[in-house]
């Protein structure tokens, strides 16, 4: 055996023998090669090494082949160190910068949109759309966060939201964190898939309740019945539905004269159903993922059949085509992540009980947030 560089924090080569034989340690940068062969099954080295391991502060992976510039073996096995951390390396300036950009963004849709401000005779009058902003965004920021909580508590290296700027419907195209490290467990990837879901509709509920009490103003909805130009109509999930009658404002929102604040909350619904289609690395693939293990790949499989399903339900049946797109799109979306898999825990040992049920009445919010045709255009 070459000990040419022996780790002298992460586990000795004896700590490693019976479950992995090394005939050589080099390293990579930071991080540790431990080329050699497995005397367990391979998918069995992960789990047995990942405690070690992680004690000394490495993440493991292991790997048929590995590409470096380092001199080494172009066959065998490499089980790979790399040092494991969860913390924000310096100031998050892209992550900043895509946040301003994304308030200018959405400022610029709320205004023009929302508020119907002339921003060519009061340019500042941007700045009324800051309601929408912050119900928009709000709920976009609570729902990764609540991602990133999780993945800090579960001790998984995860990025700070990136929002990303677009001039849509909303001013953006939503947020995302980036995963940097590998799942523990399935409980770890149950709490991170269902954090995010669950706080985001804590706070779509909160900007409902709050904008259906505030004093409505001139929608795009009812504008529509004073012009012949084509305005976008929102169609309301039973969720927002309930919250409304529920706060007696029922007929406000019906009337389709409400405060832009809402829409906040519509939002966020719409969000958290597309995030919980039980396919791939979106919320709900790895939330079933956790609660069903690898019979998570039967039912992602059949997603795209069921928008694709959708989607000709309601050209052929409903005669409605303006939602079909939508449908179509997202069904060729969860084709792409079903065939990429989703997530894989290193330990796959199975939930208890009180995360299977809140792992169902999760679903079951994201049912009440959906609603067939979304949205339609109208004169």
């Amino acid at each position: 055996m070459d000990r040419t560089d022996s780790p002298t924090t992460a586990p000795s080569v004896e700590d490693l023998a019976s479950v992995f034989q090394v005939y050589q340690v080099r390293r990579d940068g930071d991080r540790l090669l431990y080329v050699g062969r497995p005397r367990v099954q391979p998918d069995a080295v992960e789990r047995r090494l990942w405690d070690r391991f992680r004690e000394s502060g490495y993440e493991i992976s292991l790997e048929r082949e590995y590409d470096t510039d380092t001199p080494m073996p172009t066959h065998g096995w490499v089980l790979v160190a790399r040092p494991h951390s969860v913390g924000i390396d310096g100031i998050p300036w892209t992550n900043i910068l895509l946040a301003l950009l994304t308030i200018g963004s959405t400022l610029l849709v709320g205004a023009v949109q929302w508020y119907h401000v002339d921003l060519g005779a009061n340019p500042l009058g941007i700045f009324r759309a800051w309601p929408f902003v912050a119900a928009v965004l709000g709920v976009l920021a609570v729902h990764e966060l609540g991602h990133y909580v999780a993945s800090r508590y579960h001790g998984v290296d995860a990025s700070l939201p990136y929002f990303i700027p677009f001039p849509t419907l909303i001013g953006t195209m939503g947020a995302v964190i980036r995963m940097k490290g590998r799942i523990p467990d399935r409980k770890a990837l149950f709490d991170i898939g269902a954090s995010g879901p669950l706080a985001g509709l804590v706070a779509t509920v909160v900007v409902s309740a709050i904008g259906l009490q505030l004093d409505p103003v001139v929608t795009q909805e009812a504008i529509a019945a004073g012009s012949d130009a084509p305005v976008v109509r929102f169609h309301n999930p039973l969720l927002l539905e309930l919250i409304a009658a529920a706060t007696g404002t029922l007929e406000t929102l019906r009337s389709g004269t409400i405060h832009p604040v809402v829409f906040g909350g519509w939002v966020g619904m719409f969000i958290t159903f597309l995030n919980l289609l039980p396919v791939g690395q979106l919320d709900g693939g790895h939330i079933v993922r956790a609660l069903y293990g690898e019979r998570q790949e039967t039912i992602a499989a059949a997603v795209p059949a069921a928008l694709f399903g959708l989607a000709g339900y309601l050209y052929f049946l409903q005669d409605v085509t303006n939602a079909v797109g939508i449908w179509v799109m997202w069904g060729l979306l969860a084709t792409g992540l079903a065939y990429a898999g989703p997530a894989t825990p290193i330990r796959d040992s199975p939930l208890d009980s009180k995360r299977t049920l809140l792992g169902v009445f999760t679903f079951v919010l994201g049912i009440l947030c959906f609603t067939p045709v979304p949205f339609e255009l109208v004169t």
